[in-house]
């Protein structure tokens, strides 16, 4: 029933800016940690950054300075904000929502994932 769908990847030059954004359903949005991740081919899959329900925040050492996790939690939607992009950064870049379960510990719902690819 949870439903995360990202939208804003795209083409963009090194140096250059995107907004990534995700709509959010089937949940109380407000209540659980968010998070992006990201996964280019033939690496492993990175935990980008995460947003908590009291608005605290943690960023991977490779994008700190350089991205920003926001949510508006009237809109139900995360945002990763994403400036002086390098070619790094190339990846497709998944919305997370994270659950705690007492059988199966810690675990996100993945939304379908954007590419952003950074290349002159």
């Amino acid at each position: 029933q949870v439903q995360l769908v990202e939208s804003g990847g795209g083409l963009v030059q090194p140096g250059g800016s995107l907004r990534l954004s995700c709509a959010a359903s089937g949940s109380i949005f407000s209540a659980y940690t968010m998070a992006w991740h990201r996964q280019a081919p033939g690496k492993q899959r990175e935990l980008v950054a995460t947003i908590s329900s009291d608005g605290n925040t943690h960023y991977a050492d490779s994008v700190k300075g350089r991205f920003t996790i926001s949510r508006d939690n009237a809109k139900n939607t995360l945002y990763l904000q994403m400036n002086s992009l390098k070619p790094e950064d190339t990846a497709v870049y998944y919305c997370n929502q994270a659950r705690r379960d007492v059988v199966k510990g810690l675990y996100y719902y993945w939304g379908q994932g954007t590419q952003v690819t950074v290349s002159s």
